[in-house]
């Protein structure tokens, strides 16, 4: 489970990107569509969703429902397009506000639970499979404030890619709602890439035991998140190579 740091290639590919600028508003849209579907699909299964791809994709952009796929799983989707939509509308903004990632999780969640999206638990969480233990409730709030106020110094002292890595990090770590951390956590990763101008970034099912993995050294024992922060840089790198792909083959027709 070896990662490497890949800022440098990242930028690298970026710098390709920028030669394609700027870019119609019907490619962008069919390129906002594409990780639209992928970003949904994968996001959700990384937590147990069931529907494939295919599936995602047919709910997303006809509105129907697969038989025998429970009817959490299309909240699930409809709500991560959704809340993607909103992370999309604030990639022109150059700030993140608490009320930003509070309405992340609402538009995420409300489908499923009306009463606790976009709202801070009010009961202690237990993560399985690791042995940490996220803080009580009472300190949510207060965390979540000081978590906000160090967003601008952050940005501004780290290379964009790992100062989207560790606002995934640490939301992930405060574990702010009764359901959905991972999910607006990597929304809110996403919207730091866009905001600096890097491609969405999807983290496959595939990977999820790395991911997991990593997760858990960043929160216990050594709390080393190098290898976190350099898997992130290997996911974006994949995206932003899948996504100069696209656009290679989308130009040419």
């Amino acid at each position: 489970m070896h990662y490497e740091n890949k800022l440098d290639q990242i930028d690298r590919l970026n710098g390709q990107i920028q030669s394609f600028r700027p870019l119609s508003q019907d490619l962008l849209k069919q390129l906002k569509e594409y990780f639209r579907v992928g970003l949904t699909y994968s996001s959700n299964a990384l937590e147990g969703n069931t529907l494939t791809e295919t599936e995602t994709k047919v709910v997303l952009e006809d509105g129907l429902t697969i038989a025998g796929k429970p009817l959490r799983d299309h909240y699930e989707a409809s709500g991560h397009s959704e809340a993607f939509d909103f992370v999309y509308g604030l990639a022109k903004k150059k700030a993140i506000t608490e009320k930003d990632i509070l309405k992340i999780h609402h538009l995420f969640y409300y489908r499923i639970n009306q009463k606790t999206a976009g709202g801070y638990r009010k009961v202690p969480v237990v993560i399985t499979g690791t042995d940490y233990v996220p803080p009580s409730p009472a300190k949510v709030p207060a965390l979540m404030k000081k978590f906000v106020a160090k967003i601008p110094v952050m940005r501004r002292k780290l290379h964009p890619v790992v100062f989207a890595a560790k606002l995934h990090e640490e939301l992930v770590n405060i574990h702010p709602f009764v359901d959905g951390n991972g999910r607006t956590a990597r929304l809110l990763m996403n919207l730091a890439l866009l905001q600096a101008g890097y491609t969405v970034t999807v983290i496959p099912p595939v990977v999820r035991a790395d991911y997991i993995a990593l997760v858990k050294r960043s929160q216990t024992g050594k709390k080393d998140d190098t290898g976190f922060v350099n898997f992130i840089s290997s996911m974006v790198y994949e995206s932003t190579k899948d996504y100069l792909r696209l656009l290679k083959k989308l130009s040419i027709s």
